[in-house]
């Protein structure tokens, strides 16, 4: 047999299998959701308390420090598994979120009401929740991080809140209008590699959106010309308008395996923002994909309190549908209810590949600011 024939039969070959594989594992369009059993919640819940009395704060150095140890030797056998696989999956079948169902009980009368926005939250009634958080970060294994362009700096564990002075905006503090799906601070080289998002109230019943870049399958022409470094990404809402616009960096929307790639992309900025002032090209090009990517949106999952939703944020974007802040709807009736609370925490696989943009004296502390452009640590 000659070297063509053998190519030919190889290329046949490698043709029918990669199609056989296509049918029996078709790209992923929705996340996997895990019911958390009533025994590890109830080990979770514990946990949580157990670590406030020792550390006091998921903050603490000395929990930090041992956070990988204590993730695999504290966390559920099962739920620890499927975070950790998460971590070093990045396969055509990975949709890269995960929905955790009934993670951690919440009692919500002793979380109080829900105050008029962030600011106000007391961080004490979080602090069983952050460490519970933080443990399921570092099984994946990922260190918590902050972010100084996110409330400069804020803590490792933000609660997002619907703000009535910000209800119109493309913020988590947003919220009458849908929050178009995103990657996290996708005008950042050193954004964050994994999100949560722990739900303790959601009476309104908001669905969230997910959107992941393995839904598409293989990429195709809407896909490939989005490696192209021609886009540009400002900085997103949480910035005054001149702040926002940004310096005219130009990168590519997709990066990594051609076949099996990462996502960096912001519908709001990229495409919605007139200010960004995109190629005329790079515009076509996003509108193209944003029309494909628009259908692949899954938003059937409407979070109870008690839920999380952990997501690789290099695989997958977010976002949620818009909704009155106080009220649910009864009957067809608009009733007042509490606002909705979210815990949202970040984290970076290594530290070492952030120092160059991170806090001189908080290796946990990303002080980038714009595409590689680093913050004065004397603002801190």
């Amino acid at each position: 047999m000659n070297t063509q024939t053998l190519t030919a039969l190889v290329n046949t070959d490698s043709e029918h299998i990669a199609g056989s594989l296509s049918t029996i594992n078709p790209a992923p369009l929705a996340p996997a959701i895990i019911t958390v059993s009533a025994e590890e919640r109830a080990k979770l819940t514990k946990t949580g308390k157990a670590l406030k009395e020792i550390y006091g704060n998921y903050e603490n150095p000395a929990f930090i420090s041992m956070l990988h140890l204590n993730a695999f030797k504290i966390l559920p056998e099962r739920i620890a598994r499927l975070l950790s696989r998460m971590g070093a999956d990045f396969s055509a079948q990975q949709y890269g979120a995960i929905v955790l169902k009934g993670l951690v009980d919440v009692d919500q009368e002793e979380l109080g009401p829900t105050p008029a926005s962030w600011r106000e939250m007391d961080p004490e009634k979080l602090v069983e929740y952050g460490f519970i958080s933080a443990l399921l970060h570092g099984v994946v294994p990922s260190k918590p991080v902050e972010y100084f362009a996110q409330r400069r700096g804020g803590g490792l564990l933000h609660a997002i809140i619907p703000d009535n002075n910000m209800a119109w905006s493309q913020t988590g503090s947003g919220s009458r209008t849908d929050l178009f799906v995103h990657t996290e601070d996708a005008f950042l080289f050193n954004a964050a590699d994994f999100l949560s998002f722990l739900y303790l109230r959601n009476e309104e019943q908001v669905p969230s959106m997910l959107y992941s870049i393995r839904s598409h399958g293989k990429p195709g022409p809407a896909l490939e010309c989005l490696f192209e470094p021609i886009y540009k990404c400002p900085k997103d809402a949480n910035y005054d308008t001149d702040e926002a616009l940004g310096e005219g960096v130009h990168t590519s929307v997709l990066y990594g395996n051609r076949n099996t790639p990462f996502i960096r992309f912001d519908a709001a900025e990229q495409i919605y923002n007139k200010e960004a002032g995109q190629l005329p090209e790079a515009m076509e090009n996003l509108v193209n994909f944003w029309r494909e990517a628009k259908t692949l949106i899954y938003n059937d999952f409407i979070p109870e309190a008690g839920d999380m939703i952990f997501v690789n944020n290099h695989l997958c974007a977010h976002g949620r549908n818009a909704f009155m802040a106080g009220y649910r709807n009864e009957n067809g009736r608009m009733v007042k209810c509490e606002r909705r609370l979210m815990l949202r925490m970040m984290s970076k696989t290594s530290l070492i590949g952030i120092q160059s943009v991170a806090h001189p004296e908080n290796p946990y502390l990303v002080m980038e600011e714009h595409y590689g452009e680093v913050y004065d640590p004397a603002q801190v």
